[in-house]
């Protein structure tokens, strides 16, 4: 039985004014802004929503969570103001920088629909212990490969097509810029399959700030 359900994804900027219409076009979703200087982009379903959070660290690492996207060609994401990082044909896929340096992972398509987003792709220590835990926690199929990574898919409510876990050889040794929220009956049981608190809901916020057993921050929204 799930311990949770997949609510939305947020992401951490300096400048929401940059990073949201760019993320707003490169997935397909509408954008608009808060009176605290935040955006949310939106799509048709709730679970399409994305909080670019304005926060005060700069990028500094290869970002632990990236997103995977589907697009029409390369040159068009350049157009946006993603730049290329990764060498034509190096992979099947190509590696782009957002304008504050974020990565992201672009697969080209002939035919592409509206809503852009592919995958959630994290970097893990043990790709199959964090990969295990998460389905165990949204209720997903898992899928362990042989090439070094786990991916999750039939995520209840995941606007996306699978979760997938990577093994790297380096720590986790910042906050990760991008996170998902999910829904809970109770925070309780997500603490006793191995969850921590960093910060518990209090008179500024109204959920749980949590983290997975490898330090991945997530929100807790509870009723």
């Amino acid at each position: 039985m799930a311990l949770a359900r997949y609510k939305d994804l947020c992401i951490d900027t300096a400048d929401a004014r940059v990073t949201a219409p760019f993320w707003s076009a490169v997935v397909g979703l509408s954008v608009s802004y808060q009176e605290n200087g935040d955006a949310v982009l939106s799509g048709t379903a709730r679970e399409q929503t994305v909080w670019v959070n304005q926060v005060p660290e700069p990028r500094t690492l290869k970002q632990r969570v990236h997103l995977d996207v589907y697009a029409g060609s390369v040159a068009e994401v350049e157009a946006l103001g993603a730049r290329r990082l990764s060498a034509a044909g190096e992979f099947a896929w190509t590696v782009m920088a957002d304008p504050e340096g974020g990565e992201l992972c672009v697969f080209v398509r002939e035919q592409v629909p509206d809503y852009r987003l592919y995958e959630v792709v994290v970097d893990a220590a043990d790709h199959a212990a964090t990969g295990h835990w998460w389905g165990e926690v949204l209720g997903a199929r898992v899928v362990e490969d042989e090439r070094g990574f786990t991916w999750l898919d039939e995520i209840p409510g995941a606007p996306f097509a699978a979760l997938d876990f990577g093994t790297v050889p380096e720590p986790k040794t910042v906050k990760n810029r991008i996170h998902w929220d999910v829904t809970a009956e109770a925070t309780q049981p997500l603490l006793d399959a191995g969850a921590t608190v960093l910060r518990a809901r209090d008179g500024a916020i109204r959920w749980d700030v949590l983290a997975d057993p490898e330090g991945n921050e997530f929100c807790c929204f509870t009723p």
